[in-house]
């Protein structure tokens, strides 16, 4: 419940009908800076891990864009909820395939096939199903959300391309050692243009445990999608992530009275959720058709289970491309689970990074 716990904290800390800090830039920064802070400790001195070699060519060709597309999306994102509802936003959040998948096909990552534009048609088709029928539209909303998911997903493209090109493993703690600083440096800018102009002290609400806790979310959400992951197959993670969007859409209608939903709104979202499962039925079947025919029964269930297992390694680089860093197999099997928990700076998805890529 950390995921739901922290979209809920966001809205109540945002919404003017509740603890009124209409500031969603600042309060990514907190987020960022909090994460940061925790991070340095972990690493410099309590030595719970150790950094990884960044030199001044990777951070350059990595960390900065990553981090510039994450600082985006979080900006983006957050500031929608001072326009819509949570349950409206978790709605639009369908389209994250979609926007993952266009991504991958522009920066040529992936291919345009037929069978997965067509369900990417069929969640874009359930998604506007869903926004027409929402009370509480609001067109300026509707563009920061949309705009922030891809944002997301060209960061989770640039992930992939770069990252596997340098060779590079990152853990929650060194991915937000790395991210975190350079999302906020990011952050500073629209945050001087924008937020710091309107902000009074004199009208601003600080709550030292509403903020940390904010915090806290923000940074327990990267280390439970982790744990989380590392324990179960990713099946079992894709069948959470549609559940919990199920209870995170019912409890901001319980907590939240303004966020009605109505029956072309659960009509529409339906819709979009059958696309998500098709895709990710076609993903799941990329996988099997790399098996080698001639393998046997117990064999091929060896290599399910191993390859469910991989797949829900938030940091497997496939070897083809440690070997060639970035050479021709690297791009081959660079399908995208667009299925995403925000937050997660360094990891191309929370669901399963790469699929895996046809024996030689």
């Amino acid at each position: 419940m950390i995921v739901g716990d922290k979209f809920l904290r966001l809205e109540w800390v945002l919404s003017p009908k509740y603890f009124n800090f209409p500031f969603p830039i600042t309060l990514t920064m907190i987020h960022m800076g909090f994460s940061g802070l925790v991070a340095f400790f972990l690493i410099r001195v309590f030595k719970v891990v150790s950094p990884v070699k960044m030199t001044f060519e990777i951070y350059a060709t990595c960390v900065i864009p990553i981090s510039a597309f994450f600082a985006s999306s979080l900006w983006f994102g957050n500031t929608a909820y001072l326009f819509i509802s949570v349950a409206f936003i978790q709605m639009l959040k369908a389209l994250m395939p979609v926007a993952t998948f266009l991504m991958a096909v522009i920066c040529g990552t992936d291919k345009l096939r037929c069978d997965v534009f067509a369900n990417m048609v069929l969640v874009s088709f359930g998604v506007v199903i869903s926004s027409y029928g929402e009370i509480h539209f609001n067109v300026v909303g509707t563009i920061y959300q949309v705009t922030g998911i891809f944002a997301e997903a060209l960061r989770l493209v640039l992930t992939q391309v770069l990252l596997q090109k340098k060779g590079l493993t990152l853990n929650p703690i060194t991915s937000l050692y790395y991210i975190a600083p350079c999302s906020f440096v990011f952050l500073f800018v629209p945050w001087y243009l924008l937020e710091m102009p309107g902000m009074e002290v004199s009208q601003i609400k600080f709550n030292i445990w509403i903020f940390f806790s904010n915090a806290l979310c923000a940074l327990a959400l990267n280390f439970s999608i982790f744990l989380v992951i590392g324990r179960t197959g990713a099946v079992t993670i894709r069948v959470a992530g549609v559940l919990k969007d199920w209870i995170l859409i019912a409890l901001s209608t319980v907590i939240f009275p303004e966020s009605t939903i109505t029956k072309l709104n659960i009509i529409g979202y339906a819709i979009a959720l059958i696309g998500v499962v098709l895709y990710n039925y076609l993903k799941a079947k990329d996988i099997r058709s790399t098996q080698i025919p001639g393998d046997s029964i117990t064999d091929r269930a060896a290599k399910d289970l191993k390859s469910e297992k991989r797949s829900s390694d938030l940091y497997f680089l496939d070897e083809n491309s440690n070997n060639g860093l970035g050479g021709k197999n690297a791009r081959n099997g660079s399908h995208l689970d667009a299925n995403v928990d925000e937050e997660a700076p360094l990891i191309p998805s929370s669901k399963g990074l790469l699929s895996r890529t046809k024996p030689s």
